[in-house]
């Protein structure tokens, strides 16, 4: 089970799929899960494919030609079902095994891959949803416990130092380089671990969100553990 206590009112729980996608985020609800305890062996499936580099996508059709035990087959059909389900109600699900994503080091200051914490936009309504299945999974923080890193004195300083422009064009560069979507932990921050086979939607921002978006970062991961994770 999650633990809500440092986060009561930003996540709302839901006992179903359907409730998942029916249920709006309102007020300062801005991430919903559906609790999940699943039954199979995920560990079996990434243990069967090969994985030459950081990360790799893996089709329901790659899936279905691995050779598995019961446990395997069982977290097979739980994997390929997620899949359906959400392909068939408008989503574009892909499921990964990650061994470990790309660091940022353009910006050794401000790094902006996925390790930090960081919100998610798009120009039209949208939401994400994923689901680790194995290995850490991600967290979430309180919107109250997190901090736009370009409200930050010390590093707004830097971020001016590598502009070179109009000052009227200083916003417009934050967002072109994805600066504006990322957030400190304020000291008190309690991160909320996502847990492992609850199926989470988050809110994200878009023009026609009435909520804040839902701030989240991918884990450091488990050494000799890639992650199973799907996200849409």
């Amino acid at each position: 089970m999650v633990n809500l206590s440092a986060t009561e009112h930003q996540i709302k729980c839901v006992a179903n799929f359907k409730d998942l996608l029916s249920t709006p985020f309102q007020g300062e609800v801005n991430a919903l899960c559906w609790n999940r305890e699943l039954k199979g062996d995920f560990s079996e499936i990434i243990k069967k494919v090969a994985l030459s580099g950081n990360m790799i996508e893996l089709l329901p059709e790659k899936l279905l030609e691995l050779q598995l035990s019961e446990q395997g087959q069982l977290a097979r059909e739980i994997l390929l079902n997620d899949f359906k389900i959400l392909k068939e109600n408008g989503k574009i699900p892909t499921l990964n095994i990650i061994k470990n994503y790309e660091r940022d080091d353009a910006f050794p200051f401000f790094p902006t891959d996925v390790y930090s914490f960081h919100v998610d936009r798009s120009p039209i309504p949208a939401d994400t949803f994923l689901c680790t299945y194995h290995g850490a999974s991600s967290d979430i923080l309180p919107n109250l416990q997190g901090t736009q890193k370009i409200l930050i004195p010390k590093i707004r300083t830097e971020l001016k130092k590598l502009y070179d422009g109009p000052e009227d064009g200083f916003e417009s560069f934050l967002t072109e380089y994805f600066f504006d979507l990322h957030y400190q932990a304020k000291p008190e921050a309690y991160p909320i671990n996502l847990g492992i086979g609850n199926l989470w939607k988050l809110a994200i921002d878009h023009p026609e969100s009435n909520v804040l978006p839902c701030l989240h970062r991918a884990p450091k991961e488990n050494t000799g553990e890639p992650r199973l994770m799907m996200i849409c």
